[in-house]
């Protein structure tokens, strides 16, 4: 399964190469280098849009569950909220999902810049915050861009009623996503450098 919006780039480069092809076995173009550097040039960029966009199945785990792929960068009390980190490279699943049951309040862009997703001041990059209305209080999931990643893509809108694990927006190229939770209602489960995957790993759980 593609995530949604892959048409738009596995559809131009997968065209170019059946095109290529198809011209080549009709011999309107010779089966010459180029042309054949420029077909495998073309099946690969498709075979490559095709792996960056899946989005397979998930089932959701206990607890509140990671909303990214990837590695974990930071587990850190900031203010009155507990801040999970997940830094995505370009190998990882990008789709990412509602770490709980939640309502949207609000999805708001902000930010400036393209710093690398793993330094501390890329905080202040180009990002789109969603603050959700869950059972444990305010949770706010931010998609963050990266130098690479400059593409920012929302599933929902104010307003929206979704389900843990499911899909909430995807980072085209990596980056990184942030998750809020209120610190009084929420403990971390995980640590830094885990491997986590969006809506199947507990990455925290909230306080009795």
């Amino acid at each position: 399964m593609l995530a949604p919006g892959a048409g738009r780039f596995v559809g131009p480069s997968g065209a170019v190469a059946l095109l290529l092809g198809l011209l080549a076995a009709a011999r309107v173009l010779p089966a010459s280098p180029l042309v054949v550097g420029l077909f495998l040039a073309a099946v690969a960029l498709a075979a490559f849009f095709a792996a960056f966009f899946r989005d397979p199945e998930r089932v959701p785990a206990g607890g509140i569950v990671s909303a990214a792929d990837g590695r974990v960068r930071a587990v850190e009390v900031d203010g009155d909220r507990l801040r999970i980190s997940v830094f995505m490279n370009v190998t990882n699943v990008h789709v990412n999902r509602f770490p709980l049951d939640a309502t949207v309040a609000e999805v708001s862009p902000g930010g400036a810049g393209h710093r690398p997703a793993y330094r501390p001041d890329a905080d202040r990059n180009v990002r789109r915050s969603y603050r959700l209305e869950t059972a444990v209080g305010e949770v706010e999931v931010v998609q963050i861009t990266g130098i690479l990643a400059r593409r920012l893509i929302a599933f929902v809108r104010a307003g929206d009623a979704r389900q843990k694990g499911q899909r909430l927006g995807m980072i085209v190229l990596g980056s990184r996503v942030d998750v809020l939770l209120p610190a009084a209602r929420a403990e971390a489960t995980v640590r830094v450098g885990e491997v986590v995957r969006a809506g199947t790993t507990p990455i925290a759980r909230e306080r009795p």
